[in-house]
């Protein structure tokens, strides 16, 4: 996907974002200008079709919802505290970027691809080997929890600084997806981020795609209106945490 000719205004309104956008020539940028892609505004939404809110999120637990396309998993969390502020990152091919800080009361509440960058190991409704680990729990990949782990190779990702690599073979950070918070306190997706792996998960997932989304053309399409989130436990049959 091509993010400069994807790259469209959002309606900011009095939302607070996960990233500072500016306006330049009537398109919309992330504070460096780079890596950033509008999608579709979407509400988050519970099972029963009934809006997320901020103060409602319990802390620490994986939710999943899909977006941008029906077929890409992301993780929502409320952390325990307040995220890092201006983490500069950098992608695989060297691409800097800026993520801001999570959003909500607290700026707790971070979203990002479950897709790990590595080699795109994510949660599918049989399993997950991809998640969040509490603090209260231990986890092979690094020293300390509270963090983002993919269990196939030990992958880690700091969740308070952008999905930032701290060890494993990934070779940069998880995919961010914007959030706006709204006055209400209802919680909107509005974009992506950082380098995705949307590209070569649809080509890589074919079978899959097929058994839970219909094939790849359903999968790809994007998400509107709303996005139904969930916890991992209700949308992963088993979870796998080393």
């Amino acid at each position: 996907m091509d993010r400069r000719n994807f790259l469209k205004v959002v309606a900011a309104g009095t939302a607070v974002m996960a990233v500072s956008p500016s306006m330049i020539s009537g398109r919309l940028y992330a504070d460096d200008g780079t890596l950033y892609a509008a999608y579709e505004k979407v509400q988050l939404v519970d099972a029963a079709g009934n809006p997320i809110k901020a103060s409602g999120l319990k802390p620490e637990v994986n939710y999943i919802f899909n977006y941008p396309h029906v077929g890409t998993p992301c993780l929502l969390l409320n952390l325990p505290g307040k995220t890092d502020v201006d983490v500069k990152l950098k992608s695989e091919f060297g691409e800097e970027y800026v993520w801001k800080s999570g959003v909500g009361k607290d700026r707790s509440i971070v979203a990002y691809s479950a897709i790990c960058s590595h080699q795109m190991t994510h949660p599918t409704p049989k399993d997950s080997f991809f998640q969040y680990v509490p603090t209260t729990k231990k986890t092979m990949a690094y020293d300390k929890s509270g963090i983002i782990v993919c269990s196939s190779h030990l992958s880690a990702y700091d969740a308070k600084a952008g999905a930032k690599v701290l060890a494993g073979a990934a070779g940069q950070p998880l995919a961010s997806i914007v959030l706006e918070h709204k006055d209400d306190d209802t919680l909107w997706a509005v974009g992506v981020l950082g380098a995705d792996k949307f590209h070569d998960y649809f080509k890589s997932f074919k079978p899959e795609l097929k058994e839970f989304y219909n094939g790849s053309r359903e999968a790809k399409k994007l998400v509107k209106f709303s996005a139904k989130t969930i916890p991992l436990t209700e949308f992963s049959q088993e979870l796998i945490q080393y």
